[in-house]
């Protein structure tokens, strides 16, 4: 079992950036492909990011390719999300997710995720 605890979010104007962070515990995060979700108010939880075991593989959903970067660091068993050009259709409620697979497949689906952190808000402001 990985358990997941996300920061980093907040409030920032259109244009700026945030870092977001995952730290996993447990013993098996290096073992576990990893992504990022997010939702928005009245939305479903939509996939943004996600990277293979080794972070040699990355995926990301259209609207933030070229803009967000997903990367993780297993010394420290956390994960990454760097977003730079903040746009206001970014805010959201932030979910980091892990898999119990290290190879991605499903990677958009969440049901390809077995656990998930608590989530951390992210506001962007026009």
């Amino acid at each position: 079992q990985v358990q997941l605890v996300e920061s980093g979010g907040g409030l920032v104007q259109a244009g700026h950036s945030l870092r977001l962070s995952c730290a996993a515990s447990g013993r098996t995060f290096s073992s576990n492909a990893m992504g990022w979700f997010r939702q928005a108010p009245g939305k479903e939880r939509d996939f943004v990011a996600a990277l293979s075991m080794t972070g040699r593989s990355t995926y990301y959903t259209d609207s933030v390719k070229g803009r967000f970067t997903i990367s993780r660091d297993n010394a420290k068993n956390t994960m990454y999300l760097q977003m730079n050009s903040l746009k206001p259709e970014d805010t959201a409620v932030y979910y980091c997710a892990a898999a119990a697979s290290g190879y991605l497949s499903d990677y958009t689906r969440s049901t390809f995720y077995t656990n998930w952190g608590q989530g951390t808000q992210v506001t962007v402001s026009a």
